[in-house]
């Protein structure tokens, strides 16, 4: 099984690579969109909501899935480590 969490492009940190930093839940990394890049520069793509797999971002999706998803994680998450 695969898990794909949803995140934030916030930046183009390499345009030549298609590298940006992505924030989900408030943690940030850097991701590869070369996957989700249509016909453009990945500096379309600032704003939009993806799923990563592994620093890459494998679809983008709504914001509305995205902030669902966030939630059932920070649900799933009861603080106690388990």
């Amino acid at each position: 099984m695969c898990l794909a969490v949803p995140a934030q492009v916030l930046s183009i940190s390499d345009p030549s690579r298609a590298l940006a930093l992505a924030d989900s839940g408030g943690v940030q990394r850097e991701i590869e969109l070369s996957c989700v890049i249509a016909d453009g520069p990945p500096e379309t793509l600032i704003g939009a909501w993806v799923l990563v797999h592994v620093g890459v971002a494998l679809a983008q999706i709504s914001e509305q899935e995205a902030l669902a998803s966030l939630a059932l994680w920070a649900e799933l998450d009861d603080g106690d480590g388990a």
